[in-house]
């Protein structure tokens, strides 16, 4: 009769086997079993060394390639901009390159008549009705309200006031009057402005960057949109040149809103990499066209660009 003894001796034998099986099992292939996997890991640190150096190697070419615009951008530019006056307005997120983009304006002997950074509360649709209240207490003698629109866009208002007073215009803006201006938008921090700023521009480049994330992104994209029609027309007696320089990316961004506005496209230049040293040499040779040639273009890599720079103006 079978009895517990005997399933516990059982239940051991088959233990025992089992681990002897295992112990045997493991000693008989350690060996391969180890070397194979030794080898892969060897051949995944030759790997990842490779990819590392690969890595290292396009660093270097992109460093050498923007060391490269930066050295042949003086004969490249020659002056072509000398005597002519510009003025530089940078949105909110085209802060971090719009050094680079007045670096190559200048190298091409502009003058900077002054830069104007939008702050992001200038876009903000809440802050509509204060910026028409804004725009009629901060007019002056030789920057009259008058010429104004009359609507309730406070962007519009704004953007037209701003744009009367920095470009050329028939009745000169006295500099008191521009400081009366500039000191009115800067206070609450709607702008901020460099020093030495002057009126006269016959030209605006306006920096911009990624466009805004957040809940209010449609309508801060419009307005980022209107401000720049209004330094293109305003309420001024002729139209000025405004050259855009900023990215082809995100939802919404100034670049791809003025390509696909039948209206603007037809009169406004844009470079979409101007993030880049080879996009900002592209911004100031399309001002070249622009002003030189009298040419409207889109340059850089993004959808509707149609080369990657214009031809160098003589």
């Amino acid at each position: 009769m079978i009895n517990f003894r005997y399933h516990v001796v059982s239940l051991t034998a088959v233990f025992l086997a089992l681990a002897i099986g295992l112990v045997v099992g493991t000693t008989a292939l350690n060996g391969p079993v180890a070397d194979n996997l030794k080898a892969r890991v060897d051949s995944l640190n030759k790997d990842n060394s490779n990819y590392r150096d690969q890595a290292n190697q396009y660093r270097d070419e992109l460093n050498r390639s923007q060391e490269f615009v930066t050295e042949v951008s003086p004969a490249l530019l020659n002056g072509k901009l000398a005597n002519r006056r510009l003025l530089v307005v940078v949105l909110p997120t085209g802060k971090d390159y719009a050094d680079g983009v007045t670096k190559m304006l200048t190298t091409a002997g502009a003058t900077i008549t002054g830069q104007v950074s939008i702050e992001d509360k200038f876009f903000d649709p809440d802050n509509s009705l204060e910026m028409l209240e804004l725009a009629e207490r901060a007019s002056q003698p030789t920057v009259p309200s008058e010429v104004l629109p009359l609507n309730s866009d406070g962007v519009e208002t704004s953007s037209a006031l701003l744009a009367e007073s920095l470009l050329t215009k028939t009745v000169a803006v006295t500099p008191a009057d521009l400081t009366a201006v500039l000191t009115a938008y800067t206070e609450p921090g709607y702008i901020t402005v460099s020093d030495k700023i002057v009126p006269g521009a016959e030209a605006t480049v306006i920096v911009s960057g990624q466009p805004p994330s957040d809940s209010k992104a449609a309508a801060k994209n419009k307005n980022a949109v209107t401000l720049t029609g209004q330094f293109l027309t305003g309420f001024l007696p002729a139209e000025h040149p405004v050259v855009v320089a900023g990215t082809g990316s995100g939802d919404g961004n100034l670049v791809s809103a003025v390509r696909g506005d039948p209206a603007l496209v037809v009169k406004i230049s844009t470079v979409d990499n101007a993030s880049t040293p080879q996009g900002q040499l592209a911004t100031a040779l399309t001002v070249v066209e622009r002003l030189v040639a009298g040419k409207i273009g889109q340059y850089g890599v993004a959808a509707g660009s149609t080369s990657r720079v214009p031809v160098v103006a003589s």
